[in-house]
């Protein structure tokens, strides 16, 4: 594998839409460079952009402007070549095959009827063989679909939604298969709601808002850029602390403190100055059991985004 070559690459990517007698822009003007091997999640709010842009990186649509490349060629000679495989929202499977069928018929589309066993143990569908397509649940079905995604052994796998619809269990299994591809040196490039995929195995996090990139860089990178950090410590050792006490007035009243919430004995402070707070509690409260923690990926993306994290979402 060309290690060389970026495995993907947008050069000034736009794509607008004609909506409502108006225009869309879905996608404003990215630039974005995937190495070889590298992991990458790419994050946002519904109607960031996300699908779009996955659509142009595989050639289903044109872009507006802007170029797309796959290590240096058209996406569309990619998909021929079987270097670049998708995981996506849409397209359907045919709903009176098999399970098995259905993977067979792929296969001898790539030429790769002797991945077939491969790729069913990989996805864990072997058990489903038989089962018709229509008799299989969400979960299943997007299971079949990234079975049929690593058929051709792809350079680049692009997932949109990958899990959705699946179960926990389902899930787990998914990204121990995807951590096995990954250390095999496949480049991987996925959009998901689940923030703690993203946290949990991308490399790289790309946030997409209105059409823009945001926020590129590791999942610290990405946290950094949120502000404030949360201090809790535990004021006393037994009872609740009453809305009344005076500590919680002069709390509030330090600089940079956005925040401060009671639940118990325990309270937590989110603030600018997170040294200021803990001195404050430490010598001045009597405070005890202090941590400190950094803004999470949810934090940093609702700020950013202005919109609700979206690991309930699951849209």
């Amino acid at each position: 594998m060309d290690t060389t070559t970026a495995a993907l690459e947008l050069q000034d990517l736009h794509k607008t839409f004609s909506v409502d007698g108006g225009r869309l822009n879905a996608v404003d003007g990215i630039s974005l460079s995937v190495a070889p091997g590298e992991i990458v999640a790419l994050l946002g709010p519904n109607g960031a952009g996300k699908t779009t842009a996955i659509d142009m990186a595989l050639g289903l649509t044109d872009p507006t402007s802007g170029t797309v490349s796959i290590f240096g060629g058209k996406p569309q000679e990619a998909v021929r070549a079987g270097r670049v495989s998708a995981l996506l929202q849409t397209g359907g499977l045919l709903r009176d095959l098999s399970v098995q069928e259905t993977v067979l018929a792929i296969a001898s589309l790539h030429g790769a009827q002797d991945r077939v066993q491969q790729v069913m143990e990989a996805t864990d569908i072997t058990r489903l063989a038989h089962r018709k397509v229509v008799k299989c649940s969400g979960g299943e079905q997007q299971r079949l679909k990234f079975a049929l995604a690593l058929l051709p052994d792809p350079d680049v796998l692009i997932l949109d939604e990958p899990t959705a619809g699946m179960d926990v269990n389902a899930r787990r299994a998914f990204w121990a298969t995807m951590r096995r591809d990954a250390t095999a040196g496949r480049t991987v490039i996925f959009a998901t709601h689940y923030l703690e995929e993203a946290e949990s195995f991308a490399q790289r996090i790309v946030l997409m808002n209105a059409g823009k990139i945001i926020a590129d860089g590791t999942t610290a990178n990405v946290r950094a850029l949120a502000s404030g950090r949360t201090v809790a410590a535990t004021l006393q050792e037994h009872g609740t602390i009453d809305a009344a006490d005076p500590r919680l007035a002069e709390l509030k009243a330090l600089d940079g403190v956005t925040a401060v919430v009671v639940n118990g004995p325990r309270i937590t402070v989110t603030a600018s100055d997170s040294d200021a707070v803990a001195l404050h509690l430490l010598t001045r409260t009597g405070g005890t059991n202090l941590e400190i923690s950094a803004p999470s990926l949810e934090t940093a993306f609702v700020q950013m985004t202005n919109e609700p994290a979206a690991e309930t979402a699951g849209a």
